[in-house]
């Protein structure tokens, strides 16, 4: 954020999780959501808060809770991201902190880390044994994969002397999906000084290009490039995950939609009404996909290929193309004739052979067949593809009854993908038969005449 208003020293400091949401502004200023309308400009007043309002719901005494502080940050040098700051790990309890206090922090952590949409900052100290890191430990236990967890490393500058990080920030020693990014922060006596942070950055930059072991990806390392790499995968993660969560709050959406449905529109004294209207919506779907597939239907898009004009491009653009892709190296083909027709011989083979053997013919040739099943393939996916869609499409018609649209989606989606087993299954049968008899008398055979 480059600002210092995070309370430090030492004990454990952060006792209630920070919900810290940085946005992009051009002026700079801070507002606490339990503080509606003020808004901070001076950032020792910020920290001032945290502490107070940290204090007003744990007690003076060192004790924690799980109740976030929302702090929003305007300025014109953050990157839109939003953070969340969790207590560290304490093994033995202080003042009034109860007896299972690494429990209770345990807990809050797994609280956040556990959710899928979030990553995981694992920050752990340069000079403690990395195999050891609580941080690490517990990101392990959410995220096996490492998938989801970045590593900081932390207190480069203090490592004893002839020891270096360097095997760690090489994503060798305990490799992770997204990498290590080490900082050299502040120490507690330049924050007593007042030491400025574009100094401390300056002197973090000077770290990395003049030690001998992280030169060489000095670029690589510091608060500035980590700033950028988590807005990256910030970004890329939110859109990886955005299309779950969107279809999780559709679910969540549906339902409550379903428990309005039930008092919107009832009319005890008339049933037959809602038998006749649903029957009603059920015709107009049917003949709404016939059309759509069809092509005359009264709804024609304008702007895309769609139904059944997909379809048919697929059958006679795509699939030809598919074929086309599939082109083979002449000289492997060659190469692959010659042993084939070697390795038919075997011992037999003294003089250069006169024929070209049958075996060695079919070997060659069921080997290119078979190729044919990718594209194959891919066309029956496409289709399907653009069936499913042609449904979605369909069913905009029922979206005031949600039940009905998701029910008659499923069952025809369920449908179709029925007939896309077999259909595949034809296929390839289809292709086993080619390549099982190869009937050299046809007219279309090379030898033929």
């Amino acid at each position: 954020v480059f600002r210092d208003f995070l309370p430090r020293g030492s004990g454990i400091v952060t006792r209630r999780p920070l919900v810290l949401q940085l946005i992009t502004a051009k002026t700079e200023y801070a507002e606490f959501l339990h503080c509606k309308g003020k808004k901070f400009t001076d950032f020792d007043e910020v920290r001032q808060e945290i502490e107070v309002e940290t204090d007003r719901v744990t007690g003076m005494n060192k004790g924690i809770s799980s109740v976030p502080i929302n702090l929003r940050i305007y300025s014109p040098h953050v990157l839109s991201l939003t953070l969340i700051d969790l207590p560290g790990i304490t093994k033995v309890p202080v003042g009034d902190q109860p007896p299972d206090i690494e429990q209770q922090i345990r807990d809050m952590i797994m609280q956040f880390i556990s959710r899928e949409n979030c990553l995981i900052l694992a920050v752990t100290p340069a000079n403690t044994d990395l195999a050891n890191s609580d941080a690490l430990k517990l990101a392990k236990e959410v995220d096996p994969q490492g998938l989801r967890t970045i590593g900081v490393i932390t207190k480069l500058d203090l490592m004893d002397e002839g020891t270096d990080a360097r095997e760690v920030l090489e994503n060798k020693l305990l490799p992770l999906r997204r990498g290590y990014i080490g900082v050299v922060n502040r120490s507690q006596k330049d924050i007593d000084g007042k030491k400025d942070i574009k100094a401390a950055l300056l002197a973090e930059r000077k770290f990395f290009l003049s030690h001998p072991s992280y030169r060489h990806m000095a670029d690589r390392m510091g608060t500035p490039y980590l700033q950028k790499v988590l807005n990256q995968q910030l970004t890329n993660h939110i859109r990886d995950t955005l299309p779950a969560f969107r279809s999780k709050l559709q679910s969540q959406l549906l339902s409550i939609e379903h428990e309005v449905e039930v008092y919107k529109n009832f009319r005890p004294e008339d049933p037959t009404r809602k038998t006749k209207a649903l029957l009603q919506m059920v015709q107009q779907f049917s003949v709404d996909f016939e059309k759509r597939i069809e092509g005359s239907g009264d709804q024609v898009d304008t702007l895309e290929l769609s139904g059944g004009a997909k379809i048919n491009r697929i059958f006679h653009e795509r699939f030809p193309f598919e074929l086309v892709k599939m082109e083979f190296n002449e000289k492997e083909l060659r190469r692959e004739i010659s042993y084939a027709i070697k390795n038919i011989h075997g011992i037999r083979q003294v003089l250069p052979c006169l024929f070209t053997p049958d075996m060695a013919f079919e070997a060659i040739v069921k080997k290119q067949i078979v190729k044919l099943k990718g594209p194959c393939l891919k066309s029956v996916d496409l289709v399907m593809q653009e069936l499913i869609n042609t449904v979605k499409k369909c069913t905009k018609k029922l979206a005031t009854y949600p039940r009905l649209c998701e029910e008659t989606e499923r069952i025809v989606a369920g449908y179709i993908r029925e007939r896309e087993e077999k259909t595949k299954d034809q296929m390839l049968l289809l292709i086993d038969i080619q390549v099982s008899y190869i009937n050299t008398n046809h007219e279309d055979f090379i030898g033929f005449a």
